[in-house]
């Protein structure tokens, strides 16, 4: 998940490494994965090991995806002895993790201390995955868990927001300080877990009709509703459904944007109601 010391390797800016050394943040992080023997996880961005090696040790096994070579020895040197570490070498916002599985119905969690220059991107990487995961356990920039935790109505709730909600119960767990790294990063960092509904909210052409309404709304935030979605849902249609359109995107909740997608893929039909979102 995260790195700890150096072990002779200088961090690199271009891969966001920063070495977590806290073992007190490093315990908390392992008790809130909770992992058991049984379990398939897998880790992204191992760097040295510091969740790798407890994690290895409760599990016996365990799949990791790391993109930076060099730290590859110097991780199997760590955990050696201690179990059965796969490595793949890969960038992890091209790598499928559902290649892992070994059967239809198998799934897995996800852990990682996410690198944060590509931390959105790589969560709505795993989020197209989220039929084959069980729970998703990472460290993130404290900004960014609070995007994903937000409710309507502030400053931090948007488009990843409304995204991650739609597909995952989100739970902030607790803040990390930059002290407990080396270097230190310049902002604080935060634990989330990511638990996706057992049953999805949408289907897949109602998920894409609101990844499209929530990229216009948000797309110019301090605009109507009116004005953001005239292309894609007309001002009478909105009323129809019961939204105002003279609202803002930032509060409009989970619920009322997926009512607008669900207008959308039906587009031509009756508005449809919220039963059953």
């Amino acid at each position: 998940m995260s790195r700890i010391g150096h072990g002779g390797h200088r961090p690199r800016k271009r891969f966001g490494q920063n070495f977590l050394h806290d073992t007190g943040v490093i315990a908390r992080i392992i008790a809130a994965i909770a992992p058991t023997p049984d379990e398939r996880i897998v880790e992204i961005g191992p760097g040295l090991g510091a969740i790798t090696c407890p994690l290895l040790k409760a599990l016996g096994k365990l799949d990791v995806i790391e993109l930076d070579r060099d730290v590859i020895p110097l991780l199997r040197e760590r955990c050696d002895k201690l179990g059965e570490l796969r490595i793949h070498q890969a960038d992890a916002l091209k790598f499928d993790i559902a290649e892992l599985l070994e059967g239809p119905d198998e799934t897995l969690r996800v852990v990682g201390n996410l690198p944060y220059n590509i931390s959105s991107p790589l969560l709505f990487h795993l989020f197209e995955r989220a039929d084959r995961i069980n729970s998703m356990v990472f460290m993130l920039q404290k900004e960014v868990v609070d995007r994903l935790a937000a409710p309507p109505g502030g400053k931090d709730y948007g488009r990843l927001s409304v995204m991650a909600q739609a597909i995952c119960k989100v739970e902030a767990l607790f803040t990390v300080a930059p002290g407990a790294f080396n270097p230190p990063p310049k902002v604080d960092s935060a634990i989330v877990r990511l638990t996706p509904h057992p049953e999805p909210l949408l289907d897949a052409a109602t998920h894409r009709a609101l990844a499209k309404v929530v990229t216009q709304a948000f797309g110019q935030r301090r605009k109507t509703l009116r004005n953001t979605l005239k292309d894609t849902v007309n001002a009478d249609t909105m009323t129809a459904l019961g939204i105002d359109p003279t609202r803002r995107p930032e509060t409009l909740s989970l619920d009322e944007f997926i009512l607008l997608a669900r207008q959308v893929t039906t587009s031509g039909q009756e508005p449809v109601g919220l039963e059953g979102s």
